[in-house]
């Protein structure tokens, strides 16, 4: 596959995330859904680590950092993400919100690991909420919309609040880690965060229907294994800058299929916004790592001293 022609894929294949977290909606709970999925992911990556010679945690500690990190990741961040979906937020705006991850990554920085913002990365952060502010508005115009659609919006920004933390976490705690093996320590944590509230405020509801297995069989073979081999290859290939460039196209691209596949419908105003949004994250970035898509992946830094060709960023 040619240089163009991977990073491509990838973003095509990151994109379905939000629409399986759609398409799944009807025929299963979001968060029995995805508790499903972990178990499954786990079932699937960890022979793979197995016959791959993965380099395994070597303490306790390494574990429980990875499962804090899963619970961040996947049960805060993923959770949020499948149940606003299935409460009302179109894929499209969900995804536009998670893709302002690095925003939030870049003002928390400053206090918590002592990076300023300069000029440019302030007015990325105030042209992105801005544009945020354009896509989302029309879903809350009304006082009935209001009611209806903020605590769905509320719970997929404090996703994304979730995923910036992780990625914090992730950079400065398991930087170096294998991710053949992380990932499972990943999953183990959002499973034991997630089955709990399932039980709790949810249901155990999985119809036995072709869509539902089908997007089962999605999320964890394409999204969590085949988008993560092409995210490992480019990254090995040294095409590090590429993947955060053209990960900012997966909102549009979300939105698109979301069109086509279910009729959702941006407007004008908030079409605009969407691209003010992408050009606020493209300043405020910088070397922020890429956003997470909606199957919780995100890249973590190197250790110190390490070149990114030759260190595999962490996806989760």
């Amino acid at each position: 596959m040619s240089a163009l022609l991977m990073p491509a894929a990838f973003v095509l294949i990151w994109s379905t995330g939000w629409i399986v977290a759609k398409y799944a909606a009807p025929h299963a709970d979001p968060l029995a859904f995805l508790a499903l999925r972990y178990v499954a992911a786990i079932a699937v990556l960890a022979p793979l680590a197995v016959l791959l010679g993965a380099r395994w945690p070597r303490s306790g500690r390494e574990w429980i950092a990875a499962g804090i990190n899963g619970a961040l990741l996947h049960g805060v961040y993923l959770g949020g993400v499948w149940w606003a979906i299935a409460h009302g937020v179109p894929a499209g705006v969900s995804a536009l919100i998670a893709a302002l991850q690095p925003l939030f990554t870049a003002l928390a920085a400053g206090p918590l690991v002592g990076e300023r913002l300069d000029a440019r990365r302030w007015l990325g952060v105030a042209v992105g909420f801005v544009g945020v502010a354009a896509v989302v508005a029309p879903k809350l115009a009304g006082a009935g919309a209001l009611a209806a659609a903020l605590l769905p919006i509320a719970v997929n920004v404090l996703a994304m609040v979730a995923v910036t933390a992780a990625t914090l976490h992730q950079k400065r705690s398991l930087a170096g880690a294998d991710p053949r093996t992380l990932a499972i320590g990943q999953y183990v944590g959002a499973l034991i965060v997630t089955a709990p509230v399932v039980s709790l405020f949810g249901e155990w509801r999985f119809d036995a229907t072709w869509p539902a297995f089908a997007s089962l069989a999605w999320s964890v073979i394409v999204l969590s294994i085949v988008a993560i081999l092409l995210m490992l290859v480019m990254i090995e290939r040294g095409e590090v800058s590429r993947v955060a460039a053209l990960i900012y196209l997966v909102p549009p691209v979300a939105a698109v299929q979301a069109y086509l596949l279910f009729g959702e419908t941006l407007g004008l105003v908030q079409l605009c916004g969407m691209a003010l949004a992408a050009l606020g994250v493209a300043l405020a970035s910088g070397a922020a790592p890429p956003p997470a898509s909606a199957e919780g992946c995100i890249a973590a830094e190197p250790p110190d001293g390490e070149d990114e060709t030759e260190t595999p960023r962490r996806p989760a």
